[in-house]
């Protein structure tokens, strides 16, 4: 038998992801999304190769607050920070920081995480810059993680691939991550005008322990007791 070409069509209007299989048959054959995913998923961590995909996902999930970060309003000027932090070292958006979901050699979705513990010290870098370029030493970034807890500063999914359950798995992976590092709390913050992401959350186990103002926006900071 030969070996199989696989040749892929994204047709998701009907919920299929059409494969040309090139067997000796030469037949065609259509799965669902669903059946899919789990086959072809994986996880890897960052490198610096990924930045521009990661950076621009980063962006698209936390808004306005790449704005306090990077001290600038044009998308490019932004990105372009972030993607110089991105490829450095002990900063809040590092590549140490991030883990990958790939599909078809395709960066899916992206999660951020970190100690709460290490929180003011990740976001030191980003703010002596930020503190430079304004020449105001009074700039602080508000707190948006407790000490104790394994901190998702961000999670995003490429639009191509919402719908399919891989912010779910990424979440399941740093819970892993977690517990690994001997955590039992993992936390995030999810903005009061995203009713979605916190059904997602309330669904697989996180509750609200309080609210937090980031950026002047109101965020419920949710909490998750780990199992060991």
């Amino acid at each position: 038998m030969k070996k199989k070409n696989y040749d892929f069509e994204d047709d998701r209007n009907d919920g299929v992801y059409f494969i040309d299989d090139n067997t000796d048959g030469g037949a065609v054959s259509g799965l669902r999304w669903e059946e899919l995913i789990p086959k072809e998923l994986k996880f890897r961590p960052a490198s610096r190769k990924d930045a521009n995909e990661v950076v621009e996902l980063i962006h698209l999930a936390i808004g306005d607050i790449a704005e306090q970060l990077t001290g600038q309003t044009k998308v490019e000027t932004i990105r372009k920070t972030l993607t110089n932090f991105f490829c450095e070292e002990n900063n809040r958006v590092s590549y140490q920081n991030v883990l990958i979901a790939d599909i078809f050699n395709e960066i899916a979705g992206i999660i951020v995480t970190y100690s709460g513990a290490d929180a003011l010290q990740l976001d030191m870098p980003l703010l002596e810059r930020l503190r430079r370029k304004t020449r105001n030493q009074n700039i602080f970034f508000d707190q948006e993680a407790d000490v104790g807890d394994l901190y998702i500063d961000t999670l995003s999914v490429s639009p191509k691939f919402q719908g399919c359950g891989i912010g779910t798995e990424l979440l399941l992976k740093a819970e892993e991550s977690a517990l690994q590092k001997g955590y039992d709390r993992i936390s995030l913050n999810v903005a009061k005008d995203n009713p979605n992401a916190k059904k997602l959350y309330n669904r697989i186990g996180y509750q609200k322990d309080k609210e937090i103002q980031i950026n002047g926006h109101t965020y419920d900071y949710m909490v998750k007791t780990l199992k060991k």
